[in-house]
């Protein structure tokens, strides 16, 4: 029997082009006096010709073939699925969010809302896959120093470290040129020292997220595993947001949260990777208009949830479709 994963994931698939589905074509042969068409049906995928003949009156056939099954199979729309999902997160007074998640296993994905927000010190992960890059690209290493201000930069979210680190990316020209690489195409680096108001969207968050945990990225091999390690032991009063959404301790992140001295309101933010049952997704969580931080996070881990329901719910219902067809 298929498993229910498997009739989740060949689900999520049926959104894409089915380019390989061989599609019947029917040419007109003739016609007698007594109206009986004759037909002869070839498949684009090869094989002989068959003829036939029915008349006009005829009802035809059901669908049950293998071809047909597959036109059948339903459209996945996530984006949908997500904004539904939305619709159970409370979001009061002047608040704004927006997410984006990704299925590691499948690569599908869905983002809700298009706003662009401060980043506060979740840049901070961007910042140092910026400063890893040019290193790379120069063929060199860290120093102990630069290290030093990754680590509590991460792991603590020192912002003096982050103003060292900004400072030897080249700050926003800097930020800005390392993501055009990564392709990031809605965030602009922050004014001067002004690293925390880099301007920013969910779905370009969930793309530096691939840079950081995907195989598919700018980021050699030894850079993803250094900034994976940091993102795995923030400092234990700060790991909410995105972990809401796991199962247990499978996760890496980093937050951020920043008081805005015009309006007296709360960005808060969160992005990282969490695993639940065993998979694997990669989650980005934008807010801002929060009256107090506490609400921030609330707001921040409810949308996580939903986020990460948009998959897991998915695979429950396969689950029992399956379970319901081979009974």
């Amino acid at each position: 029997m298929e498993s229910s994963r498997a009739v989740s994931r060949r689900a999520r698939r049926s959104h894409r082009p089915l380019l390989s589905l061989a599609l019947a074509s029917v040419v007109v042969i003739g016609a007698t006096a007594a109206g009986t068409v004759y037909v002869k049906a070839q498949a684009h995928s090869g094989g002989g010709a068959v003829s036939s003949a029915a008349t006009p009156s005829a009802s035809p056939p059901p669908a049950t073939t293998t071809q047909e099954a597959a036109v059948a199979e339903p459209v996945v729309d996530f984006d949908e699925r997500l904004a539904s999902a939305m619709k159970s997160v409370s979001v009061t007074g002047r608040a704004k969010v927006s997410v984006a998640v990704l299925d590691v296993d499948s690569g599908d994905s869905a983002v809700y809302g298009e706003s662009v927000f401060d980043t506060a010190s979740i840049v901070k992960v961007d910042i140092l896959a910026a400063l890893l890059l040019r290193h790379q690209e120069a063929g060199t290493s860290l120093s102990p120093g630069e290290k030093a201000y990754a680590t509590s930069m991460i792991e603590n979210s020192d912002n003096a470290s982050a103003s060292a680190l900004w400072d030897a990316i080249g700050k926003a020209a800097g930020l800005d040129a390392a993501n055009k690489t990564f392709g990031l195409t809605g965030t602009d680096g922050g004014d001067g020292a002004l690293w925390g108001l880099t301007q920013t969207t969910a779905a370009d968050q969930l793309t530096l997220l691939q840079q950081v945990f995907g195989d598919d990225s700018a980021l050699s091999r030894a850079s993803r595993s250094y900034l994976q390690g940091l993102m795995g032991q923030i400092e234990a009063d700060q790991r909410w947001g995105v972990s809401a959404a796991a199962d247990g301790s499978g996760f890496a992140l980093k937050n951020g949260w920043l008081p805005r001295s015009t309006t007296g309101l709360w960005d808060v933010n969160s992005i990282g990777r969490v695993t639940v049952e065993g998979h694997a997704y990669l989650v980005a969580v934008l807010s801002n208009g929060n009256s107090t931080q506490a609400e921030g996070i609330s707001l921040v881990e409810a949308a996580a949830k939903a986020a990460v329901s948009v998959f897991t719910d998915a695979d429950a219902d396969a689950g029992a479709s399956a379970a319901a067809v081979s009974r």
